[in-house]
């Protein structure tokens, strides 16, 4: 028969304009989100430990990750996020050992410039600070073990009297 799938089309349509409205004013109220959704990237610098894993394993290479070499040391000079290309698939999330990268409920990313859509998470400070601390604990080790060799060279210093002692004595 013709137009059968016309009719069953106009029942739903029909059966969904007199049933139960399920609208949500949105600003307002928000719906519940899944457990894995995926929206802004958020970044934490003091977990990382800059392995690459996060840019080695997204697809479209929206990570750039900058380091730099500070007593034996990798630190995280600079971590751009282009969000513009980003799938939001999260693998970089998974690929992180240390959760240095996880999506955030923000899923509001409009922006009106095309210039501020890439995300620049790490300031100068930051990086700063990080490598003040790094020498701060070189030096503190370096001290430790000069501390460390002189009391051995002292110990040893006073075995060899104590022996000459008791050889010079007996």
């Amino acid at each position: 028969m013709f137009g059968k799938g016309l009719l069953k089309g106009l029942k739903i349509t029909i059966g969904r304009f007199f049933g139960k409205k399920s609208t949500v004013q949105y600003p307002e109220k928000r719906l519940p989100l899944p457990d894995r959704f995926y929206g802004k990237p958020d970044f934490h610098y003091d977990k990382c430990i800059a392995c690459n894993l996060c840019v080695n394993a997204c697809p479209n290479k929206v990570i750039t990750l900058g380091t730099d070499t500070v007593e034996k040391k990798k630190v995280v000079t600079g971590y751009h996020f282009d969000q513009q290309y980003c799938l939001f698939c999260g693998l970089c999330e998974e690929a992180c050992p240390k959760d240095a990268i996880t999506f955030t409920d923000d899923f509001e990313l409009t922006t009106y410039d095309r210039n501020t859509i890439g995300i620049e998470f790490v300031k100068q400070e930051q990086v700063d600070n990080k490598i003040k601390e790094i020498k701060q604990a070189a030096a503190e080790k370096a001290a430790a073990e000069k501390a460390a060799a002189e009391t051995k060279v002292q110990t040893e210093n006073t075995d060899k009297e104590q022996t000459t002692n008791k050889e010079g004595g007996a």
